[in-house]
């Protein structure tokens, strides 16, 4: 389904140089999908993350919900691996596992993909509502939903299964356009 992550020394010598000091902050990382068109609007890369609490039956990544799998990238890295596609990418998309449980490493590497004109696409299992609650007590949180466009949320739930959804699974996950969701402070729906 997606590739693990190799590292050459050649190719990411200067992430550092290229971001700011959040470019030493680690991600537990399951693999990139290159040029999908399933994962958000146009053709993206899928950065998959690793870990996830919640063990949906019927999950479609179910190799990426062990915590302690994976392995550990910094955001520096990262963002040279995900912007070499930039010349025909329209954007990254954050999947998992769960991405909000990286919230700063992953806010971080959004926004230094946003300065390169990427949109972010963010999958979650939870509710917007909860995430904003949830902010309340960890800002990596906000400023990671402040980072996306589009945010991808709720449970996948194997009974409201429907392949003729764009960009999620099962009905009950919402397509929430993020600027005007935080400007208003509920949820607006993303328009496909």
């Amino acid at each position: 389904m997606f590739a693990t992550l190799e590292v050459n020394s050649q190719g990411y010598k200067g992430a550092k140089d290229i971001c700011s000091a959040g470019a030493s902050l680690p991600v537990r990382v399951a693999g990139i999908s290159r040029e999908s068109v399933v994962d958000g609007p146009g053709i993206r890369t899928v950065l998959f993350t690793q870990g996830c609490p919640r063990s949906c039956p019927g999950c479609h990544n179910p190799d990426t919900q062990p915590l302690d799998g994976g392995v550990v990238r910094d955001v520096g890295t990262l963002f040279q691996k995900l912007i070499a596609d930039v010349e025909f990418v329209k954007g990254i998309t954050f999947s998992g596992g769960e991405p909000f449980i990286q919230a700063e490493p992953l806010a971080e590497l959004a926004r230094l993909l946003r300065q390169r004109g990427m949109d972010i696409v963010i999958y979650t299992g939870y509710l917007f509502e909860d995430l904003l609650e949830m902010s309340r007590m960890e800002q990596g949180i906000y400023s990671l939903l402040a980072a996306g466009d589009i945010l991808v949320d709720g449970p996948y739930i194997e009974t409201e299964r429907d392949l003729n959804l764009a960009f999620r699974g099962s009905r009950n996950q919402r397509l929430i356009d993020l600027p005007p969701s935080l400007q208003m402070g509920k949820a607006v729906e993303y328009e496909v």
